[in-house]
């Protein structure tokens, strides 16, 4: 509450949960928005997708496009899609992929993921998984619908997509830093009602 000075340094979806670094300083803003824009972050977070990930399938390079879906209040909603290489709309993506778990639901298979991005784009992880057929749990606008459903009957009320790691250069003591945040109680209990396969 002390503080004079306090601004995002980089954002997330609503809907997911992890690390989002705040700047209490402008040069340290400034500063760190370059690191992010230059892509010298290392940005990881977990992912449950519905279906099994194929184990050879590690790196998306897909371009992305971003565009707007007409709503009633005229504002219009931010969506994207992935568009063939050389697409003139497209805007480079890059997502390394890296199964973390399989695990076994009564509702089917599902794998936890390390998604670590290379780009950061609008929407990025979930267009990216959601075109390889495997949306992340509980996506409202990529995911399936149906499936959902029942995955909120089953007791997972929220898109299962949360930042988990940050590494970056500390703008003033030029130190690496090594950020983690554990999965919120409410995922960690959804994981830990699956089996291991």
């Amino acid at each position: 509450p002390q503080a004079r000075y306090l601004e995002l340094v980089h954002r997330l979806d609503r809907e997911t949960s992890g690390i989002l670094l705040v700047a209490k300083k402008r040069s340290a803003l400034k500063a760190l928005q370059d690191q992010f824009r230059q892509r010298t972050t290392g940005k990881t977070y977990l992912a449950l997708v519905w279906g099994e990930w194929p184990a050879h399938k590690k790196v998306i390079d897909l371009p992305l496009h971003k565009y707007l879906v007409a709503t009633g209040d005229g504002e219009g909603e931010r969506r994207v899609r992935p568009v063939p290489k050389g697409d003139p709309n497209g805007m480079p993506a890059i997502s390394l992929v890296r199964i973390a778990q399989r695990l076994q639901h009564p509702l089917g298979a599902m794998t936890l993921l390390e998604v670590t991005i290379r780009t950061g784009r609008t929407h990025q992880i979930r267009v990216h998984l959601a075109s390889q057929g495997c949306p992340i749990a509980g996506d409202e606008k990529y995911g399936h619908f149906a499936t959902n459903k029942q995955l909120q009957k089953a007791g997972l009320t929220r898109m299962f997509l949360h930042a988990w790691r940050l590494n970056f250069t500390h703008p003033a003591s030029q130190q690496t830093v090594q950020l983690q945040a554990e999965l919120p109680p409410e995922l960690q209990a959804w994981v830990q009602q699956c089996q291991a396969i």
